[in-house]
């Protein structure tokens, strides 16, 4: 399978990625992408939810960061609250 291939973009701004590519990489229809452009490169980089494991972890990591920058629960309740309100 070759690393390299070619695609054109439509009147509408899609891009086709080749099927050996989607293969190769296991991309599947739905999959997201982190689009970033800069002069004549633009990359795509797939973007996932992160696993329940991962997912706990950054909550435990949140969590501390709060704790150590002094915040309380009802801290964040009034903040949301506060939100809410200007909506």
């Amino acid at each position: 399978m070759k690393p390299i291939a070619t695609t054109k973009m439509s009147s509408k701004g899609q891009v086709v990625i080749p099927e050996g590519i989607r293969q190769q990489l296991g991309l599947d229809s739905g999959t997201q992408f982190v689009v970033v452009g800069r002069r004549d490169v633009i990359i795509l980089k797939t973007i996932s939810a992160p696993s329940m494991k991962d997912f706990d972890g950054l909550i435990k990591q949140a969590r501390k960061q709060a704790k150590a920058a002094g915040l309380k629960p009802s801290d964040i309740a009034d903040s949301v609250t506060r939100v809410r309100k200007t909506k």
